[in-house]
């Protein structure tokens, strides 16, 4: 399947990527800042693209193959649709993770929150994400490598088992001794390799014969295939666009962007990508990596993968409904030629080594910042610290590799705790804008979902929307209730926490002890607000530009372009009356 070519090219990648990650050990050695944050000295473009390179994992391509297989291009809004709560989190979040000055996401909670609870809560989270749900993204994203070396190397499961193994050891090697900052530098390279490997297929694949350029292509699709928006309301038989119900569509638009937990895109950040803003040199660059990170995460990204997968739907029309995704490994095998070859085999592995670099540092940092240093030993010194986080990644990693044999049986597991963050979001944004939530407030709408999600899956037998929506409410309604009925958090941490954090919103109870009578700031809420909105309107356009101009539809892809700059005007009027960087 690949020539001596394609076999020194992957070598050859596998080498540079851990030969960065030695180049910075020392500097990952100093202390856990330096090993989990990179010393808290990343240029925005860096935590940007390490961010983008994170969540472009080994089935990312295949993912969205499966998804415009199904639903033509406008399948893609089951994703884009998160795109407002990404804007979000960069205008009202990133720079006050950055300016907290706390080593992790679940860090925070202490410093936010007061007692026994949230020592609780902090403990807990350090489990549930930097273990439990951790090593389940491990397993999915090494079961899709998994899949594609079955595919592409018509491999049995067991060798292609070793050969993750292989990979993943390599790279938990290189990210236990390089920390973040290698972690992020790998990450740059791996983006550009992977990246250009996928526009490579992808105009070698609409170029061919049997496709014939993006003329050939729409002419034997149906139009349907290439709007851009979905269908709200019932489908018609046969139809290539998504189409989806309108308490469906009200969900996904209206609702899960800023209700629903998951992994890469919490609401408020969180994660990998707080970690990222938590790394950048100062505010300033937080806030521009994670917008850099949301226009490059939704309008460079995907067209070589939807034009792919459009292709894929004239080559393999047979495909089943579970197999579209495969569309897109067909695709590498039948039409690249000698040395592309190893070049789509290093994209997919730089993909894949960039999610799985990060979630290993990501979870190390919880298990030693928030679980062993925190509870077990409060006196370690740096050097033991960082040598304790690099002994857990290497554990992580054998623990994920673990449950990638298991991820049968965990499937329908996932799916349960994907849905049971439905009602968490607004608790994890509101912590920063309002001073009554309490660690009570979080836990209740941490443990909540699961009973709502529960009662209405097993006992109502209802389905997603009506799910989805009960889901919310209960939780909403049951947080609210226990903020009311629980003390608020300690004055003194209150106190603290607004001195370092400096939030807006509802904190005047809090304010009045730092500023005079008639001396509070001007609030920064409309002009956050205009910045949001016009960040949203500027990035759908962008993309929306670039499919048209791909698409040939010049006129309409100019009308799109003009919005695009519309929206950034509007975007650098509103950060002008804004003091997000002060």
């Amino acid at each position: 399947m690949l020539a001596t070519l394609d076999w020194v090219i992957i070598a050859a990648y596998l080498l540079l990527s851990f030969a960065i990650g030695l180049a910075v050990t020392k500097r990952a050695g100093k202390d856990l800042g330096h090993f989990f944050l990179g010393g808290r000295n990343l240029p925005w473009y860096l935590a940007g693209i390490s961010m983008v390179a994170t969540t472009f994992a080994a089935d990312t391509p295949l993912a969205v193959t499966e998804l415009v297989g199904q639903g033509g291009i406008s399948g893609n809004w089951l994703w884009w649709n998160m795109l407002a709560g990404g804007m979000l989190t960069t205008f009202f979040f990133a720079n006050l993770w950055r300016r907290s000055g706390v080593l992790t996401e679940v860090e925070l909670i202490e410093l936010r929150y007061s007692g026994q609870p949230a020592a609780f809560l902090r403990g807990f989270k350090a489990v549930y994400l930097g273990i439990f749900m951790n090593v389940i993204i491990i397993a999915w994203v090494n079961v899709a490598l998994i899949s594609i070396f079955e595919v592409f190397f018509n491999l049995p499961k067991s060798d292609a088992l070793l050969y993750t193994a292989m990979v993943m050891l390599i790279t938990a090697v290189y990210s236990s001794l390089s920390g973040l900052l290698g972690v992020a530098l790998t990450d740059a390279v791996q983006f550009i390799i992977a990246m250009a490997g996928c526009i490579i297929l992808a105009v070698l694949v609409a170029g061919s014969e049997q496709i014939g350029g993006i003329a050939g292509l729409k002419s034997q699709l149906p139009a349907e295939a290439f709007r851009f928006f979905p269908t709200v309301g019932a489908s018609s038989a046969g139809a290539s666009v998504l189409a989806i119900g309108a308490g469906a569509f009200f969900a996904h638009i209206g609702i899960q962007w800023w209700a629903s937990w998951y992994p890469g895109a919490e609401p408020g950040g969180g994660g990998y990508v707080a970690q990222r803003m938590m790394s950048a040199k100062n505010e300033r660059h937080a806030v521009y990596a994670t917008l850099f990170f949301q226009i490059a995460h939704y309008c460079i990204r995907p067209w070589p993968w939807i034009i792919v997968g459009l292709c894929a739907m004239v080559l393999y029309p047979d495909l089943s409904e579970a197999d579209k995704k495969l569309g897109y490994i067909y695709a590498m095998r039948d039409f690249l030629p000698t040395g592309l070859k190893g070049m789509l085999v290093v994209a997919f592995l730089a993909a894949y080594m960039s999610t799985i670099a990060t979630q290993l540092n990501w979870g190390a940092s919880y298990v030693v910042n928030d679980l062993y240093r925190r509870f077990m030993a409060p006196q370690a010194t740096d050097k033991q610290l960082v040598s304790a986080a690099r002994i857990v990644t290497l554990l992580l990693m054998a623990l994920g590799l673990y449950v990638s044999t298991q991820i049968d049986s965990i499937k329908n597991m996932w799916n349960f705790i994907i849905e049971c963050g439905a009602g968490l979001g607004l608790v994890l944004i509101l912590r920063w804008y309002w001073w009554r939530i309490n660690a009570w407030s979080e836990i209740a709408a941490t443990i909540a979902p699961f009973v709502a999600y529960a009662v209405s899956k097993y006992a109502l037998h209802l389905e997603f929307p009506v799910s989805f929506f009960i889901t919310v409410s209960f939780t909403t309604l049951t947080w609210l209730i226990v903020t009311f009925i629980t003390p608020p958090t300690d004055e003194r941490t209150l106190h603290k926490f607004y001195e370092t954090v400096r939030p807006d919103g509802r904190w005047q109870p809090v304010a009045r002890h730092f500023y005079p009578a008639g001396s509070m700031p001007a609030s920064n809420l409309p002009g956050l607000t205009g910045a949001w909105l016009s960040a949203v309107l500027m990035t759908y356009s962008i993309l929306f530009a670039m499919g048209k101009f791909l698409f040939l539809e010049y006129k309409a892809g100019l009308l799109w372009l003009a919005m695009a700059f519309a929206g950034f005007f509007l975007l650098r009027y509103s950060l002008g009356h804004t003091r997000i960087f002060k």
